[in-house]
């Protein structure tokens, strides 16, 4: 049973298990988006989430303990630099997994590890409306289909016509 254990040890010592998430928090943050298999990115992800809390206040003393957990300068400069600065607004889950298959040779699940304000992908896509649903019981009045139909085209003539003088001049 799995009674009173808060951490996944990951099969290893503590000092390795540290030295582990202390390279792969410092891959992520320099390359934003890391691959790796879903029980390291759980793992993860509350070693590097407070980290970037922390990196909100740029002191020399959050600067330390940041680095003390990291040990690389470079992803210390570059959490204080470029990540903190995107993040400042939001007040937690700066982390996103997706879950990406299993690995061809033992089976593992692999997880993409990424940045949630760093994806250009989902930030460039237009957020999808809701979508009304019909879930009344009475039916509601149709109303005439040929009447918007007959306007749609009229509408969508004028501006292309609008458009082409435009062009000319």
């Amino acid at each position: 049973m799995r009674h009173n254990k808060a951490v996944n040890h990951l099969g290893r010592k503590s000092g390795h298990r540290k030295a582990l998430l202390a390279n792969m928090a410092s891959s992520l943050i320099i390359k934003k988006r890391i691959s790796t298999t879903e029980a390291k990115a759980k793992a993860l992800k509350p070693y590097v989430e407070p980290l970037v809390t922390k990196a909100k206040d740029d002191s020399t003393h959050s600067r330390r303990v940041v680095f003390s957990y990291l040990k690389d300068k470079e992803a210390t400069a570059e959490l204080f630099r470029t990540i903190a600065p995107k993040v400042a607004d939001r007040p937690g889950g700066y982390l996103r997994i997706l879950h990406t298959g299993f690995r061809q040779g033992d089976g593992g699940e692999t997880v993409l590890l990424e940045f949630v304000d760093f994806n250009e992908a989902a930030l460039a896509a237009p957020k999808a409306e809701k979508k009304a649903t019909r879930r009344s019981r009475k039916a509601a009045p149709k109303a005439e289909p040929e009447a918007p139909k007959a306007e749609a085209p009229a509408e969508e003539a004028a501006p292309a016509a609008e458009e082409a003088p435009k062009a000319e001049e």
